[in-house]
């Protein structure tokens, strides 16, 4: 293998689309990947199979026949970084795979080369317990173990490629400054904070449900705040309006505004998660690889 190969991201991508097909090859040219273009379920199960310990990242297309073959995989034990494409423009937030996965509309395919970054590094913050697709039922793999308890291998084989790669310890949480949002167009801007905006709101609404859909809620807005760059001062005024806004709503009914405070803990708890997501990105050369992977 030439050391240019070595040092690409191996990418599988099942989508039985020859529109995205195309798309996906045309945005993801250049040495940074190594693409496999998979065209059925059982080249796409045979292929995983083949290739689990060099596979770095999936890219699928969410069809029926998509999810059958991503629940063939679970049973057989393959957890991955996965991207699952979504061609309708509202993501639902049922889990399919596992709860790392990342939802990405088709409508924002053009952030694919991000997402790629962004599905590793949340798979590699997956833990042994992670939840599964609400698809899959609880099952002993083909070979007599839990899928769960091929994670850590999957993630310390993938960590250790991505150190060698790109050469420091917080690579998976690199991101590109393409895509922040001071360097976004106005057009962008304004769609990136409607969509970060609706996303709150839910979060908010849904908070002390305690369900699993609200966490993983939770993590993709955090996430997709971390690789836009978004300042926390951005997430307090977005709470600060939305309290606004149900305040008023509140009074036109006649209530106590006095539940809006419960709502802190909504903020503090997502503050938190992007404030640690902002510390472990500063590469800290002194922690051995493994040490920093497991910082709490």
């Amino acid at each position: 293998m030439s050391k240019s190969l070595k040092f690409r991201l191996f990418i599988c991508i099942f989508v039985p689309s020859e529109d995205v097909t195309q798309s996906l090859n045309s945005l993801l040219t250049g040495e940074r990947y190594d693409l496999h273009f998979i065209h059925n379920s059982e080249q796409f199960l045979a292929f995983v199979e083949k290739n689990k310990e060099q596979i770095d990242c999936v890219i699928v297309l969410k069809k029926p026949s998509v999810i059958a073959s991503i629940n063939q995989l679970y049973h057989k034990g393959l957890l991955l970084p996965v991207i699952i494409l979504e061609e309708n423009s509202e993501l639902e937030s049922s889990i399919l795979y596992h709860s790392g996965e990342l939802l990405l509309s088709m409508g924002n395919i053009e952030t694919i080369s991000v997402a790629i970054d962004q599905a590793m590094t949340q798979f590699l913050h997956l833990v042994p317990s992670c939840p599964v697709s609400e698809h899959l039922t609880s099952f002993t793999g083909e070979n007599g173990e839990n899928p769960q308890t091929f994670l850590l291998l999957q993630q310390r084989r993938l960590a250790e490629k991505l150190k060698e790669r790109l050469g420091y310890l917080g690579v998976y949480y690199k991101r590109n400054p393409q895509y922040f949002y001071r360097n976004l167009s106005n057009s962008e801007r304004k769609e990136f904070v409607l969509q970060l905006h609706s996303e709150y709101r839910q979060i908010i609404l849904n908070y002390f449900m305690d369900d699993l859909e609200t966490n993983q809620a939770i993590d993709q807005f955090v996430n997709r705040a971390f690789f836009a760059d978004i300042s926390v001062s951005q997430i307090l005024e977005m709470h600060m309006e939305l309290m606004d806004e149900f305040s008023q709503q509140l009074k036109l009914e006649g209530r106590s505004e006095e539940i809006l405070l419960d709502y802190r803990l909504a903020l503090i708890d997502m503050i938190a998660h992007l404030c640690e997501m902002y510390r472990r990105s500063i590469p800290r050369e002194d922690l051995p690889f493994d040490v920093l992977l497991h910082v709490d």
